[in-house]
């Protein structure tokens, strides 16, 4: 019997078909939970020795008291991180790939506490560079994180998803160096309580690194308890050691059929991933990452730095609480500030005044990581090609992070000394690569795919 639909003239049905709103798939909390706890390690691993790299550097002696010396030696440490994660990112999201998610995002924590705690108990220089290269390397799986991300959720709740992950570096990249600026040096700063323990007498450092350590832990205690797998082939493996047959959904929380096809998909070669929808996305997650990683490397150098040579000369307990809030780049804002220096040591009103400007104002930049998060997932051309692309996109923002500290530490360095456009020189030159990020934009699809 025919249905009554048919009886309807089409350009009824159509409008009556086009009305129905899409309601918002619910998302899994307790993971989402999870991913964005794993996601929470990498700012505050990253970023809790900014507020005393400089100093901890000086006391290694690898400087022998040019402070001019002490720009590079610190940028080699704040680069080297993100260097090794560079080189390990693409190798977990493939992994990821072909052996499950839940493995490969769990073998990081492990890894980044135990580093963390070895960058703490280190007094010598090239032992922090060793440490500090271990950390990037065990959080090279943070893509996988994302991939996660991608396979549960899905076009009604994408946004909503992708919108937790700014928010969660923001969080870890103001609690990082807060911890750091707060608990480094406790015996000078805690005399009658923490600095009665011999170890913290002993390893200056020690408290913050240990205290990120353990939120990366953490991480991994909550994860092993509760995360569950999401790759389709992984899921599709575990069904058929645990019931023998196939007959059941293979992704409970997906309702697209491709899930069901693409858990018996082979992972593509790697060169199949560059693609040109690919491509732009990358570009533009290197600029903006590192543009923003320059500008984090900026503030607290060019606040510690005295006022003689080009700095505000403030102290780490003053600069913490700006350094944490601070993200964008919004360079003409900093040699603004230095110009408003006084002679005399302490900053005035209006240099703080400037400074909480600055800080304000930059909050513009989280919404924009998670905007080319989906630009990203989106132009991957297969469902197990998820990772990979991921990875990539890792690597990329890794190998700018990575760049951005030592060439802006360094740039900074040289504009001072040299007095190159009045000391001025780095913020030009960093703007004008801002421009050409703001340029590789206008390369995006108006659209995202289908499907």
């Amino acid at each position: 019997m025919p249905s009554s639909n048919e009886n309807q003239p089409d350009g009824e049905h159509t409008a009556n078909s086009v009305t129905i709103p899409t309601k918002p798939t619910p998302l899994p909390k307790l993971q989402v939970f999870i991913l964005v706890l794993i996601q929470f390690s990498e700012p505050v691993t990253a970023l809790v020795i900014y507020p005393f790299i400089i100093q901890f550097v000086r006391d290694t002696g690898v400087t022998g008291g040019d402070e001019t010396k002490t720009g590079y030696f610190a940028g080699i440490i704040e680069s080297i991180f993100f260097l090794a994660e560079c080189l390990t990112v693409v190798y977990f999201g493939r992994a990821s790939d072909r052996y499950g998610r839940r493995p490969v995002l769990l073998f990081g924590p492990v890894g980044l506490a135990l580093s963390m705690l070895g960058f703490g108990l280190s007094k010598r220089y090239w032992g922090l560079v060793f440490w500090r290269c271990w950390q990037g390397a065990f959080n090279g799986n943070i893509g996988v994180s994302k991939s996660v991300m991608a396979e549960i959720s899905d076009s009604t709740n994408a946004a909503e998803m992708y919108s937790l992950m700014p928010f969660m570096w923001s969080i870890g990249s103001s609690l990082g160096p807060f911890i750091g600026g707060s608990l480094a040096n406790p015996a000078i700063r805690f005399p009658d309580s923490l600095g009665k323990i011999h170890l913290l007498r002993e390893f200056p450092y020690f408290l913050p690194c240990a205290t990120a350590g353990a939120l990366a832990f953490s991480a991994f205690v909550i994860g092993f308890l509760g995360l569950k797998e999401t790759l389709p082939s992984g899921i599709a493996r575990q069904k058929r050691i645990q019931t023998g047959t196939e007959t059941e959904p293979l992704l409970a929380h997906s309702t697209d059929a491709s899930s069901a096809i693409a858990a018996e998909e082979p992972v593509p070669p790697l060169r199949d991933l560059f693609v040109r929808p690919v491509l732009i996305s990358l570009t533009n997650h290197g600029f903006l990452s590192f543009c923003q990683m320059s500008y984090d490397v900026l503030v607290p150098l060019v606040y510690a730095t005295p006022i003689e040579l080009g700095g505000l000369g403030l102290e780490p307990f003053v600069h913490r609480p700006y350094h944490g809030a601070i993200r964008f780049v919004h360079f003409w804002r900093i040699p603004f500030s230095t110009c408003l220096r006084g002679e005399q040591d302490e900053s005035t009103v209006l240099v703080i005044a400037v400074m909480l400007f600055q800080m304000s104002s930059s909050f513009v930049i989280f919404p924009t990581f998670a905007c080319t998060q989906i630009f990203i997932v989106n132009s991957a051309p297969t469902q197990n090609s998820l990772g990979g692309v991921n990875g990539l996109a890792q690597m990329v923002a890794s190998t700018a992070r990575s760049i951005a500290p030592s060439f802006a530490s360094s740039l900074f360095a040289t504009s001072v000394s040299h007095n190159l456009l009045g000391g001025n020189l780095v913020f030009f030159v960093l703007s004008g690569i801002a421009l050409c990020g703001l340029r590789s934009s206008l390369l995006l699809p108006h659209k995202l795919r289908s499907g």
